[in-house]
């Protein structure tokens, strides 16, 4: 029988309800599952991206079929490595292509999340032109809109809040893109990744986000690599922050294996991410650009870590514990 499209829209609208009551659901690009079939997870990677800028980039800018020949080898090969789910951080209007996410994730039977949100980093240059002229409200209804009820018409839905700021104090408009994600997670549950780096940006933006009511349980403080002062991670860790050392490469491990054992240390490997920022097919380069597989945590920080006795437990934490943890969608009130 055919159902009207206000009959499926509030299907959707119930769906969408339900699952925020219920703990433990991740929002993949082919719909909610369980938390408990996440499995390993890479939090922060990238499939495409496109640096032409917000006001020319957009699906004319790249073939699906050449991404996908280009990409699934990578994908296949975590798989083999025993990956189950991958977080695909694209924003919007750097590239971010649900649908693309939908039809690798059916062929390579790896789970994809993608996000909602607007990346300020980089001088805004990323930023659509709403984001200068709307208030955090009018953002967050928009971002909440595509959590409800899909991007863009595709019907698929956004598993976390992404946004990205940049590395100084926060300016206004960055300011403004942390409440709208504030109030955009206590309306959907989703979880906030924030671009971010240096430390100082990132307790100004836990600072608002207790003065919207969210708890910092809500929030990853993405690239905490970027702040060298280590004792800045275990003051963002008791406060509740996901602190997550999302940059992994084959030449940095045992900078990464330094972070690791000093937030271990402290008795906070439970709010510790860990991915690679790796990837991915870049539009209008030749063959799609220099591709970074994900690779480096099981072939060279896994061998590191399990040489200095850390056990199956405290790396499963890392890569299974955690993600299923930080990404469930429940509202967390401060």
């Amino acid at each position: 029988m055919m159902r009207s499209p206000l009959c499926l829209l509030l299907l959707n609208l119930i769906s969408c309800f339900n699952l925020q009551a219920q703990e433990g659901t991740i929002m993949t690009v082919t719909g909610p599952i369980p938390a408990s079939e996440m499995g390993t997870t890479l939090i922060h990677e990238h499939v495409l991206v496109d640096f032409i800028g917000a006001e020319k980039s957009g699906k004319h800018r790249w073939d699906n079929d050449k991404v996908v020949s280009t990409v699934l080898p990578y994908l296949n090969e975590v798989t083999g490595l025993g990956v189950q789910t991958l977080v695909e951080c694209t924003p919007a209007y750097l590239g971010r292509d649900p649908e693309l996410l939908r039809q690798i994730s059916e062929i390579s039977g790896l789970q994809l999340l993608t996000n909602t949100g607007y990346y300020g980093a980089s001088d805004n240059q990323y930023l659509p032109s709403q984001a200068h002229t709307e208030s955090a409200e009018q953002l967050a209804k928009r971002w909440i809109k595509e959590a409800k009820e899909g991007i863009d018409g595709t019907g698929i839905r956004p598993g976390f809040i992404k946004i990205g700021i940049n590395g100084g104090p926060l300016s206004n408009l960055h300011a403004k893109l942390i409440r709208a994600a504030a109030k955009t997670h206590l309306e959907t549950g989703l979880v906030i990744a924030s671009h971010t780096g240096p430390a100082a940006p990132a307790f100004e933006q836990l600072a608002i986000l207790e003065k919207e009511g969210v708890d910092a349980s809500a929030f990853i403080w993405v690239h905490a690599q970027g702040e060298p002062d280590l004792d800045k991670h275990i003051q963002a860790a008791e406060k509740g922050a996901w602190v997550s050392l999302d940059g992994l490469g084959d030449l940095n491990a045992s900078e990464y294996l330094k972070m690791l054992e000093n937030l271990k240390a402290h008795g906070f490997l439970h709010q510790t991410l860990l991915s690679h920022d790796a990837g991915w097919y870049s539009p209008g380069e030749e063959n799609g650009g220099g591709f970074r597989p994900y690779t480096a945590l099981f072939k060279k920080l896994i061998p590191m870590l399990t040489q200095q006795g850390w056990s199956k437990e405290d790396i499963q934490q890392l890569l299974v514990v955690n993600p299923r943890k930080a990404f469930e969608i429940r509202v967390r009130h401060r």
